[in-house]
């Protein structure tokens, strides 16, 4: 199983927030780059980067930050890139700057037709972010709850032929409240896509929990607070994922 550090950009800083609150950021470093080196260092082997303002925006605002990370990490590791992106112009130009996966979110809800179009033409490279409370989606960075349920729309963009599907608990994100494992489970048990957990990671306990269910078809999770505050440790989380893979 993969640990993916998450890289959240607000103003061209590197931030992480409570329950997606723009005004609840707490800088971790003025230079992405740097930090996007930093992870590299520690083993990462995906790099998962936000651009918040893009996301509240509807289109990209940190794109100078977004290409410094993808210098920074060159080709040693995969970078994926949510927030903002709502067209086919705005996908090319991402992975024209080096991104090798681009996260649809609002946009997959909103405009499906827009993310078959987008697999269509991007085939394998296109990750469907599915932000989630009690089952019900939740779009524009989680100010609205819709009614769709959250299985339901997923098999309709496995058809679509998504590359993975990133889920995310937003009652959990940034609160160091744990991942949602019966929640992520049942939407991996429920496709034949990989299924990305995320929202809530907050110690090696975690990882345990997860790693105990990657057969189901989670591959990977997303650390974000935790890794920056202290309560996990990147590299010995990637360690003990390595671990329980090899069991």
């Amino acid at each position: 199983m993969l640990i993916i550090p998450a890289i959240d950009l607000k103003d061209g800083q590197c931030v992480r927030l409570k329950q997606g609150l723009m005004d609840e950021a707490t800088v971790f470093s003025n230079s992405p780059g740097e930090q996007a080196r930093h992870w590299l260092a520690q083993g990462a082997r995906r790099l998962h980067v936000v651009d918040l303002n893009g996301a509240f925006a509807g289109k990209p605002k940190n794109e100078s930050a977004i290409k410094e990370i993808v210098k920074a990490v060159g080709d040693d590791i995969p970078v994926q890139l949510g927030g903002g992106i709502r067209d086919l112009d705005t996908i090319e130009r991402c992975l024209d700057d080096g991104v090798s996966y681009v996260i649809i979110g609002t946009a997959a809800v909103k405009n499906p037709g827009f993310l078959h179009d987008a697999c269509g033409a991007f085939p394998g490279h296109i990750i469907v972010g599915l932000d989630a409370k009690d089952g019900k989606v939740a779009v524009d960075g989680w100010s609205k709850l819709t009614g769709h349920d959250v299985i339901d729309l997923a098999k309709k963009y496995e058809d679509y032929g998504v590359e993975g599907i990133i889920y995310t608990d937003i009652g959990r994100d940034g609160m160091l409240s744990g991942i949602n494992i019966e929640a992520t489970v049942k939407l991996a048990q429920a496709l034949i896509i990989p299924v990305i957990a995320s929202g809530g990671l907050s110690n090696i306990e975690d990882i345990r929990k997860l790693c105990a269910v990657e057969f189901e078809g989670i591959t990977a999770t997303i650390a974000g607070r935790a890794i920056y505050d202290g309560s996990l440790d990147f590299a010995t989380a990637q360690a003990e994922a390595d671990r329980s893979t090899q069991r």
